[in-house]
């Protein structure tokens, strides 16, 4: 089909609290949302790019550039035979710009469902109507605060809580909510919080029964987490250390990690998440989908590839309204029994709210053939 029309958007959205990890914390989002026109049908995506490259060296303006200057206009007027293969082909030069990258090839894989009339669950190969979901909390000012926001998210039914942690609110924190949560399914993010210095630390966290330590050592590091899961007994999950298939060969060649969390803008779509998750499966390993503060169209895309049968481990996949006082998709994402619905319509599955979006635009750019 051919590739008729684009346009990159820029909408604000605020969370309903401030999110802190180690590396710093934001209340407010810069969202680019991306459409795709293609012969009658129309495909949404969003660019999971931060603000400021403190997550990866990404941000929304770079991604911004490189979409506008490079991407898009390579990409209006081609006629994939199937976008979401071959929609990236003109820019396969383009070297990382990996969330840039996957906003575009996102948008071929919902232009292909469409066009297939299926879901983009059923085009992935997804097996669940379900899928089991987590949620994220972040640092917070006291232990007191961190206890009333768990037990208002164990209220809510999610299936299992992942704690930011740094030096310093770390061992003892966890320790008691612990103690206040024998039975909950309790893993810690350090956001490469920690150095092998840190060791007797992170080696204490044994006793406290996580499901997992998330990315704990350097951003860009797999020798020194293979190093430190030789030395304890806590699961090691890679995150930011993983942008490819071939990084997570790497891993498990390595021995660093037992888990993978899958982000698909971090790894560059939907076609390379679904390839680690395929390396993991068959490694015996489970795997399971981050989020990146992503709106409903983001988090259509998460629920779709959380429906893959090797993601046996809740996501970082919340409710809308845990996120948003109100969101840009319809229906909103909702969480029942830690559970939370696949999509099951034609494409991405939920209606996207174009008029609220037109009103939240701060910044545009049109393509066209």
């Amino acid at each position: 089909m051919k590739i008729e029309r684009a346009t990159l958007r820029e909408i604000p959205l605020r969370l309903r609290e401030y999110f802190e990890i180690s590396s710093g914390g934001q209340q407010d989002r810069r969202v680019l949302l991306l459409t795709l026109y293609a012969e009658g049908l129309e495909s949404w995506s969003e660019c999971v790019a931060m603000e400021r490259p403190a997550y990866s060296s990404e941000t929304t303006d770079t991604a911004w550039s490189v979409l506008t200057e490079y991407l898009l206009p390579a990409v209006v007027g081609t006629r994939p035979d199937d976008p979401s293969t071959d929609l990236l082909d003109p820019v396969r030069w383009v070297r990382g710009h990996r969330m840039a990258r996957a906003a575009v090839e996102m948008a071929g894989w919902d232009l292909t469902a469409r066009a297939r009339g299926v879901s983009l669950s059923a085009l992935l190969g997804g097996s669940r109507a379900a899928v089991p979901v987590g949620v994220s909390v972040g640092l917070q000012p006291s232990d007191e605060a961190l206890h009333e926001a768990v037990a208002g998210y164990v209220a809510d039914g999610y299936a299992r809580v992942k704690i930011k942690i740094k030096p310093g609110r770390d061992v003892e924190m966890l320790g008691s909510l612990r103690a206040r949560f024998p039975e909950l399914a309790l893993m810690a993010d350090a956001n490469s919080a920690y150095t092998l210095d840190d060791l007797d630390r992170l080696r204490a966290l044994d006793e406290l029964d996580l499901t997992m330590i998330e990315q704990p050592l350097g951003h860009d590091d797999v020798l020194d987490h293979a190093r430190l899961q030789r030395e304890i007994a806590t699961p090691v999950c890679l995150d930011e250390s993983i942008r490819s298939d071939g990084d997570a060969a790497l891993a498990l060649e390595l021995g660093a990690c037992r888990t993978i969390n899958i982000k698909p803008g971090r790894v560059g779509g939907l076609a390379e998440s679904r390839a680690i998750h395929d390396r993991m499966r068959a490694a015996g390993l489970p795997v399971w989908c981050g989020g990146m503060l992503e709106s409903g169209v983001g988090r259509a895309y998460n629920v779709a590839l959380a429906s893959l049968p090797g993601f046996t481990l809740p996501g970082d996949i919340s409710a809308s309204r845990r996120y948003w006082e109100r969101d840009i998709v319809d229906p909103e994402f909702e969480v029942h029994g830690g559970q939370m619905a696949v999509p099951d319509g034609v494409g991405i599955g939920v209606e996207v709210d174009v008029e609220r979006i037109e009103a939240l635009t701060v910044r545009r750019a049109d393509f066209s053939a």
